[in-house]
């Protein structure tokens, strides 16, 4: 278990009706940290990621039981404001998808819609959200243009960018690398050790190799089961369970 974890799961289960995605998974989340979920496909990773900021809470025929808390809140409470948790828990996942609009319109949707109207307020957010998601540099004499019309690192980045606009605690990541260049991929990864400083990060990584690269915690899911976590320095070169050590050296999957 973690000292003071900023995400606690406790014996969560879930089902898409008579498929069972998770099975009783508990798990402790470290705050200021980089922790990988790995494993297969069909793993059951991307729903205990959707689960965390309750985006499947429209998918019909499913069944949870369990707890996820943050910061001590059990965020499937009764009267919970899931609009605000969602503020609180960004999420970017694998395909790029920019905003129809500008470089500017896209990292500023999110404040705008909260009501900010500060022009130098938003001009603040701007440089800071595209600075943390290594792009500043980059767009920063572009912020008219549309985003469709930059690479898909870029876009990949603009939409980490937009997500840090409403200044989330959480940063959910789903393989946010899987379609990008080494040299994008890289910017990427290096963004988030200067990330993890200010938020609670989760990534799904591309490959066994980028979790590696990245873990400062990591967990291994295989057939919807949590089968070990711990240190990524340690489960990456010194895993306990066979199926761990398998997948990590290429024996399967």
């Amino acid at each position: 278990m973690v000292d003071n974890p900023k995400i606690q799961i406790r014996d969560v289960s879930y089902r898409y009706g008579q498929i069972e995605a998770l099975s009783r998974i508990s798990l402790d989340v470290p705050e200021h940290a980089v922790t990988v979920f790995f494993g297969p496909a069909g793993g059951g990773k991307t729903t205990l990621l959707r689960l965390i900021n309750r985006l499947n809470d429209r998918v019909g025929n499913t069944t949870m039981s369990g707890q996820i808390l943050i910061d001590d809140e059990n965020i499937y409470a009764p009267g919970v404001d899931v609009p605000a948790l969602r503020r609180r828990v960004g999420m970017v996942f694998a395909l790029p998808l920019p905003l129809p609009g500008t470089v500017r319109e896209n990292v500023l949707y999110g404040p705008s819609l909260a009501g900010v109207r500060s022009r130098s307020r938003l001009d603040e957010m701007l440089q800071t959200s595209l600075e943390q998601a290594a792009l500043w540099d980059e767009v920063k004499d572009r912020l008219d243009q549309p985003a469709s019309s930059f690479s898909g690192g870029q876009q990949q980045r603009l939409c980490i960018a937009r997500s840090l606009s409403l200044e989330p605690e959480i940063l959910l990541l789903d393989e946010p690398t899987s379609g990008l260049d080494p040299i994008s991929t890289a910017k990427v990864e290096h963004s988030l050790l200067e990330l993890k400083k200010q938020y609670t990060i989760i990534l799904v990584p591309h490959s066994v190799q980028q979790g590696a690269r990245v873990a400062d915690y990591a967990a291994f899911f295989l057939m919807g089961e949590l089968i070990e976590s711990g240190p990524g320095a340690d489960l990456f070169t010194q895993a306990k369970d066979k199926r761990t050590e398998d997948y990590i050296t290429g024996r399967f999957g």
